[in-house]
Formats: structure tokens, sequence, C-alpha cells
């Protein structure tokens, strides 16, 4: 019967892979998630928690879409005015009601039958023969194009980032081979929330960092991209969290820096901490020297994103 199966993970990369071997796809800015029709339909996120309610009405037309017995491995993704995804209408989307689409763009099981193993590209014909296109199930498109064009043709329409695939892989479950790789153009990412700063709405601040090796290293602290309502939803996710123990290993800093980045001592005194488990994602203008990002701003919460696995890009 099929279930959910562990999604295969991207490897990030500062340059794409070239060859007749590999196909690329545009890096959709959205939730990572399967389409299950197995004992019952459902939506399942990448660690296997249920978006089926959360996302009702695609859910239905993936229902509709995709064949008995299949597992579909693909991305829920919200399209501003101008059709480029946009992460924050996703986390919105019920109140903005911009209509959610599932980006396929693998098959793990058809029919009952197990198709891991097959190449990629027999995958991809499979999935292009079998699934039910319409307005909230798409496919995402492939490329087989030179690395250089794909990459001019990802800034022309300024999206996020081009994922890079071999043709002859198999899905490997839960690994991060190197046979998918991803390359990131837009600089946003995910980051770990250490603590917050408490205001009058709910969270006036927060203070996240990245992983590297088991410390938790701080390096930003994040005041500008919020709304109220956003400020009273984080302060709600923080609050079962707070804990007395700072859990960043590099703070207290001598200095707050150039640009005040550094989490000093005295500020300290204002933190309320929090166990590091929620991910949120962040844009930024850039990383300084000393591991800290200038010009950063929120942009929302990564759902089912495990904090372990977030580290610096």
């Amino acid at each position: 019967m099929p279930t959910f199966i562990p999604p295969m993970e991207l490897l990030a990369v500062t340059r794409l892979p070239e060859g007749s071997d590999w196909s690329y796809e545009v890096k959709l800015d959205g939730y990572r998630a399967q389409a299950i029709d197995g004992a019952r339909f459902r939506l399942r996120s990448r660690r296997g928690n249920d978006f089926s309610a959360q996302f009702l009405e695609t859910t239905r037309a993936l229902a509709s879409a995709v064949p008995a017995g299949s597992v579909i491995d693909g991305e829920l993704v919200a399209m501003d005015a101008e059709g480029r995804p946009q992460f924050q209408l996703l986390q919105n989307s019920r109140s903005s009601g911009a209509p959610v689409v599932f980006f396929a763009f693998d098959i793990l099981m058809l029919g009952g039958r197990d198709v891991r193993t097959l190449p990629l590209n027999q995958r991809q014909q499979l999935l292009r023969d079998s699934v039910r296109i319409s307005d909230l199930v798409q496919l995402s498109e492939t490329f087989q194009i030179p690395a250089s064009r794909m990459m001019a043709l990802v800034r022309e329409h300024g999206l996020e980032g081009v994922v890079a695939k071999r043709l002859n892989s198999r899905y490997e479950s839960g690994r991060r081979s190197g046979a998918w790789q991803k390359l990131c153009l837009a600089q946003a990412e995910e980051f770990v929330v250490g603590g917050f700063m408490p205001g009058a709405n709910g969270v006036d601040a927060l203070f996240i960092g990245f992983h590297r090796g088991r410390e938790l290293r701080f390096c930003a602290s994040v005041r500008a991209g919020f709304v109220s309502a956003s400020r009273r939803e984080l302060y709600t996710r923080l609050e079962p969290l707070i804990s007395e123990r700072c859990p960043f290993t590099n703070v207290p800093e001598r200095s707050p820096g150039r640009w005040g980045q550094g989490l000093t001592a005295d500020k300290m005194l204002s933190c309320v901490w929090v166990k590091p488990k929620l991910v949120v994602r962040c844009a930024y203008q850039e990383w300084t020297v000393g591991d800290h990002l200038r010009r950063v701003s929120y942009v929302g919460v990564c759902e089912d994103k495990d904090a372990r696995e977030v580290v610096r890009p």
C-alpha cells in the first residue's frame, strides 16, 4: 500500500554541473510535499505531516489527477500576479486567497509498484504519461540546455534558482548524494530561531543562526519584514519554546559591529531565549567576514523543517 517515503534531498552547490547527462528545473520557492494515493488520499509534508486540510482545494485536485496506488513528489507553490512563486503568499494563502499549485517533479510509486530504481528520465516519462494536469496540478518543466543559458533564464525572470538532476539517477530516499543539486540565486535562506525580543504586538525582533557541526551560531537580529499578524503568530509559536538557556555558542560578542549586527552582553539582557526548533526564511543582502548577515528581513516560517539540518550555505 502506498505510503509516505522520505524525500530525496538536494545538495547545495555554487556552480551547476554540466553535460548531456544532466537536466535542469527552476527551483520553486514553496513547500516540498508528496501526493499519496493509498488507503485514503493524502498530501504529506517533507517530514510526513498531513497537509491535506491546510491545502484542501489542491488536495482535491490532486486526488483527481494522481493514478490509484501512486506516490508523487513535488512542491506546493503560490504565485503572484506576474506568475512568480511567492513564499509569503503561500504562508498566508488562506487569508490572501492565492491559489496553491502542486508542481509534480517525480513519481516514486505507480499503480502500487515501486519505481524508484528506474532512472530519472524514465520516471519523468511515467510522470508525464500518468498525471492529469489542471489549474492546481502542474508538471515541473525540465530543460536540457547549457547551464549558462538556464542561469540566464532564471535571472531574467527573477526566480530563486536552479535544480540540476542526473538523468540516469535513481530516487535515493532520505539521501543527499549529489545526484540532485541546487544553486540559489536569490539571497534568501533558512535559519534557526534561538531567541527573540518581545514587543507590544508580540515579537519585536528575532535572533537567528545556523548549525556548524553541533554548535548553533548566531548570525543576525531580524527587525524588518514583519506585520502585526506575523509578530503575533511568531510569539504564539515561540512561547511554548521559551528557555532559560541561550542556545548560541558564539555570544556574547565584544562589540555590536559596524552595522550593529553583533549580540553583545548588554543586548542579551533583553533577549528571551527559546529552544532551537523553529525555522524561518529570511532575505538578506550579504554575509560579512564574521558570519553575520547584512540588511536581513523576515520572509516567513518554514513549516515542517528540521532545525538540525540548517547549516550555512
